[in-house]
């Protein structure tokens, strides 16, 4: 029979159409105008996966609420590294998105971004120490100096009236306030850009195709073998520099890349749920992000919220996430995802941090466990007069937790997000979960740094980094005037509040 493969050679090739590869993809075609980039992906749109809003992307991370960011040490004390380095990252986006809207690359800012403050809010004597102990450790830096920190009840109630509804006056309660918090939906953003990228010269976007093979020839570039899942029909595409932003996808496609910087990388799961308000007038008694701490015990992707988020157009109360436990590495995965993702290099890691993390398990399946009531228990602690008519289970996303070799303790599992490159910089692999999106354009520009290190260099390309990311190479946390005139000029371009 004849072959009847489609052969194709490219530049680029990125392999997912979320959020990571849209940014990717946009940043190197506004750095190389010429450059060609074909884009795979296994479902039929953009952002199907980890970055649509329903699947947990969507809440702009930017570390002034989310209390896992800041932990707390064994003296009492809380280093606010973490958080500052956060909110840097996320000022870097901002910048790029409002550099994407000044251009006309992508439609009106109402459409992905909007302003909505951000809270913590706690109770009980020990948590209102810490959160205080953690408002003096982030308001004296020059991205927190707008936060406020109260125990007034009073004040709570007009910060967040929904959340103080039935709740005893005479209870001890703290809360902090970041007004210029914002909401991002990730999904409108990512599929924004890929319109706007399938209009560029040289860039092929391929829906309903699924990466069944890479291999790196000796001359050192990749062959990828893909199969167009309407049709059957196979392509093979040769390409200098792979990307694989694929969610939960992409773990076992770096084992198929079959490199040594993959060795002892292993993936362990974990499902999530919603709780959705179906009330219009309770939704809109809420127009916040309260975000809570996570119980002793619990890990620090169980930080519950009360969220408000704008998803198609509407206005949306949100509670959770709660955590499942599913073999699946995607949503819309096998269930033999997990199985065939062992291998003989990574099973010791994988029972080595399974060991260390029986915590992790046990609390996986309490909550798998938990009935409708029980979660509307976990909502009482933030809205007290919360009703079960009120409230459906809206089903998540799936996060892979990054499992990786350690020469001491021989596994240990990760809950940030991974950027794995090979020495030659042809091949970069995404893993991991939050802050993912909301930090995705420092990511992205770190990963162009460390693949296309000549061009990178270059006085032209740090030229064009600098007119799309305004502080590029500087950080604004010890540069007041910088950080508010960025501040002032992306608030203005993103129409949010100053």
């Amino acid at each position: 029979m004849p072959d009847t493969t489609i052969r194709s050679n490219t530049e680029v090739v990125l392999i997912g159409a979320g959020i990571m590869s849209a940014t990717l993809g946009l940043i190197l075609k506004e750095l190389q105008p010429d450059i060609k980039i074909e884009i795979f992906e296994r479902l039929d749109i953009a952002a199907a996966e980890s970055s649509d809003a329903w699947n947990n992307a969507g809440t702009g991370h930017s570390a002034f609420c989310e209390l896992n960011y800041t932990p707390e040490k064994e003296d009492g004390s809380i280093d606010p590294k973490k958080a500052i380095s956060i909110a840097e990252s996320f000022e870097v986006s901002r910048q790029f998105w409002a550099y994407l809207v000044e251009q006309n690359k992508v439609p009106s800012p109402e459409n992905f971004i909007k302003s909505i403050p951000h809270m913590s809010f706690v109770w009980g004597k020990e948590n209102v120490a810490f959160l205080k102990t953690r408002f003096e450790a982030l308001q004296p830096n020059q991205l927190f100096k707008e936060m406020l920190f109260t125990t007034d009840f009073s004040q709570m109630q007009q910060w967040m009236p929904l959340v103080m509804e039935g709740r005893d006056r005479s209870e001890e309660m703290a809360a902090t306030h970041m007004r210029m918090g914002t909401d991002v939906n990730f999904g409108e953003l990512t599929r924004s850009i890929f319109n706007y990228l399938g209009t560029l010269d040289g860039v092929k976007i391929h829906y309903h195709h699924e990466v069944d093979k890479l291999k790196q020839r000796d001359g050192k570039t990749w062959r990828i073998k893909v199969t167009d899942l309407a049709t059957g029909q196979k392509r093979k595409v040769y390409t200098k520099f792979v990307f694989i932003g694929a969610g939960g996808g992409s773990l076992p496609l770096l084992e198929k890349a079959d490199v040594p910087e993959g060795d002892g990388y292993g993936g362990f799961p974990v499902s999530g749920q919603w709780l959705k308000c179906t009330n219009p007038e309770v939704i809109k008694k809420h127009a916040a992000k309260v975000y809570g701490k996570a119980s002793v015990g619990s890990p620090p992707m169980s930080v519950p919220h009360i969220d408000s988020r704008m998803i198609n157009g509407e206005e949306q109360l949100l509670f959770g996430p709660f955590a499942g436990f599913s073999t699946r590495f995607l949503k819309n995965g096998s269930y033999s995802d997990l199985p065939l993702s062992i291998t003989t290099d990574n099973i010791w890691p994988m029972i080595s941090a399974g060991i260390k993390n029986i915590p992790l398990t046990k609390y996986l399946i309490d909550q798998v466990r938990q009935s409708m009531e029980d979660r509307m228990d976990a909502l009482r602690e933030y809205v007290p007069n919360a009703k079960s008519e009120d409230w459906v289970i809206e089903r998540a996303g799936q996060r892979v937790q990054v499992i990786k070799k350690d020469e001491k303790e021989g596994g240990i599992l990760e809950f940030g997000t991974e950027v794995i490159t090979t020495a030659d910089g042809s091949l970069a692999v995404l893993l991991g979960a939050s802050p993912g999106a909301s930090t995705a354009v420092s990511i992205m520009v770190d990963l162009v740094e460390r693949c296309f290190k000549e061009q990178a260099a270059s006085p032209e390309w740090r030229a064009k980094f600098k007119e799309m990311i305004p502080s590029y190479g500087q950080t604004l946390n010890d540069k007041p005037e910088l950080s508010n005139e960025i501040r002032k000029h992306t608030s203005t371009v993103l129409k949010l509040k100053d």
